[in-house]
């Protein structure tokens, strides 16, 4: 069983050294991957009982960044987020179970203006460390699969091969290093 005595207290998200991604599949043949660049949130993590952790973050729907400033237009735009109506992304848990030694399902309602859905997401402890600035640092990876239908994003177009331009199913990739605050 993993030490986790380490990770007890609350930590603040690195948004330098963490990365919120996902991917979709995009026209029936290929996977188009992107990522939120501003986003901000804190864990209260209890080592001892895993279960009695909580976990907090917010995503600035505007900061979606796919390296085509086209696309991300239109992913900005109302056919999908409606980034000024839907200024924010958030996920606030609800439960914390742990599978394995180092693994945790952390489950959470995940809201995109009025659509809010009860998420899973398998988070692997990545351990603890101290950074040269006496820093107390401990990451995690994660990842989840959502519908985006799940939250109001409709759009698409039908291809005359057949299938859609976007697929429904988004799956999220969290790289998360916290310091300990």
């Amino acid at each position: 069983m993993a030490d986790l005595s380490a990770t007890t207290g609350t930590w603040a998200i690195d948004p330098t050294h963490s990365n919120i991604g996902f991917s979709v599949r995009h026209a029936m043949v290929a996977k188009v991957r992107g990522r939120f660049t501003d986003f901000a949130g804190t864990f209260v993590l209890d080592g001892a009982n895993p279960a009695a952790s909580t976990a907090e973050i917010t995503i600035q729907t505007a900061s979606i960044d796919t390296a085509n400033a086209d696309r991300d237009g239109h992913l900005k735009s109302a056919d999908f987020f409606s980034v000024e109506s839907n200024a924010v992304l958030s996920f606030t848990s609800t439960s914390v179970t742990q599978k394995g030694d180092d693994t945790f399902v952390v489950t959470g309602d995940l809201t995109l203006g009025e659509h809010t859905k009860s998420v899973d997401v398998e988070f692997e402890f990545n351990g603890t460390s101290t950074d040269p600035y006496g820093n107390a640092r401990v990451g995690f990876e994660g990842e989840a699969e959502i519908s985006r239908k799940d939250f109001g994003l409709n759009f698409n177009v039908a291809l005359d091969t057949g299938g859609v331009l976007v697929g429904d199913a988004i799956k999220i990739v969290l790289d998360i290093e916290a310091i300990k605050q």
